[in-house]
């Protein structure tokens, strides 16, 4: 029973996600935002309010436990992706500066932002026993995501990849994303360090250490191996087991460590070659699962810890107070960033539009801060929503601020007339 359950569970899911993503698609959305609705729509605030019975059979708890370890199992192979994908773009030492001031105040003015509002959320919203600091830090963490995947893929339907926008946009979002994940790290070290101060540091020194033997040693002996065995971008059987057994080991001693699995898989494939013919290679053998059976599962456990309750009360001023966070703190701080960088003020609201695309990378962190028990379901439903309509944001400000036809400003590339 449990199995034909399960297999009932993945097919309504992957019906739920590819339905949504193709539909959000006809309207010029990137289709991960239909598979991210997909999730609301599967959990109590839709299906679950309609057909509670037959929601409370389908997803009855008891049979969770198997879709929670599909969907880490998808989460870790994902971010793998990610820190492998994660590369300066071309030309980036040359806008450098440009990029810093963008990659920083687009993290400090969320950060900023989170903070604010912290006190107003913190006394109804915080779970039993979590304290002001960690609380107002992990929302200010929440502000500042930028969703790097997402927005390349956005550029590149756009055909802007290349242009003075997207090369900087994608420079700041490498820094961002690097910031913003530190700041991440810290906070759930401080939260998930059951005795005290000590544990905190051993679990701070514990990811410092991890990170210089994945960087100094681990990376290294790959970039060898695969120099002299894949000289291609197309590791072999062994090579390819090499790199998961690897990856799941990262994985598991950033869990043991007391943070989340995730850290340990962007880790490792962050330390990798930075080849595009490893990527594609690496994209067609595992990001296509991932992200086509695996991730749905996640956006549909994300859904499940959705809550109605978070829209009773004073839950319509929260969710305001962090949609206004969340848009003026990543559009404003892009914005200023790229105008103390030079940029005109249209150029430069359309980095803070691309900026202020959040997406999966959103879902990633609040599940993170849910399963650490630093939020609970009322903040991570407003997180939630705020991650899907930011997102849903991006491609019409783009739009409006830079046109749908941009400059393409490559050294050595002649640009469009």
């Amino acid at each position: 029973m449990g199995h034909s359950i399960l297999l009932l569970q993945l097919v309504v899911i992957l019906l739920a996600a590819r339905g949504l993503g193709w539909l959000l698609g006809k309207v010029g959305q990137p289709p991960v935002i239909g598979e991210m609705a997909a999730g609301i729509v599967l959990g109590p605030i839709v299906f679950g309010y309609f057909a509670p019975g037959l929601h409370g059979t389908l997803f009855a708890p008891a049979s969770l436990p198997a879709l929670d370890s599909l969907s880490q199992l998808g989460l870790v192979l994902f971010m793998f992706i990610v820190g492998a994908e994660l590369r300066a773009p071309e030309g980036v030492r040359a806008q450098l500066r440009e990029a810093g001031w963008v990659g920083v105040l687009s993290v400090l003015v969320p950060v900023a932002a989170g903070l604010a509002i912290a006190p107003a959320l913190h006394p109804a919203l915080a779970p039993e026993g979590v304290g002001f600091w960690p609380f107002a830090l992990f929302m200010a963490a929440a502000m500042s995501i930028t969703a790097f995947p997402i927005m390349a893929r956005i550029l590149k339907e756009r055909g802007m990849t290349h242009t003075r926008i997207g090369r900087l946009s994608l420079s700041s979002a490498a820094i961002a994303d690097v910031l913003a994940w530190i700041l991440l790290a810290f906070v759930v070290a401080m939260i998930t360090s059951d005795t005290g101060w000590g544990g905190f540091w051993r679990i701070i020194i514990g990811l410092v250490a991890l990170s210089a033997v994945v960087f100094g040693v681990v990376g290294p002996l790959f970039k060898r191996a695969l120099a002299r065995h894949a000289s291609d971008g197309q590791p072999g059987g062994s090579l390819m087991a090499a790199m998961l057994i690897t990856l799941f080991a990262c994985a598991a001693i950033t869990q043991w460590l007391q943070l989340h699995p995730v850290f340990g898989a962007f880790l490792f494939g962050a330390c990798l070659p930075r080849d595009d013919r490893l990527l594609r290679t690496l994209i067609e053998r595992i990001e296509h699962l991932a992200v086509i059976v695996l991730m749905p599962i996640f956006f549909a456990l994300a859904g499940l810890n959705t809550t109605l309750d978070a829209f009773t009360g004073g839950g319509g001023l929260a969710l305001g107070l962090i949609m206004l966070a969340a848009v003026g703190g990543k559009i404003l701080g892009g914005a200023a960033g790229a105008r103390l960088a030079g940029h005109n003020w249209r150029d430069s609201l359309a980095v803070g539009s691309l900026m202020n695309a959040r997406a999966l990378m959103e879902l990633i962190v609040i599940k993170v801060g849910l399963d650490a028990g630093i939020i609970g379901p009322e903040i991570f439903t407003m997180l939630m929503i705020m991650a899907i309509v930011t997102t849903v944001m991006t491609s019409p400000l783009l739009t409006l601020f830079s046109g749908r036809n941009a400059q393409v400003d490559t050294p050595g590339r002649p640009s469009p007339s």
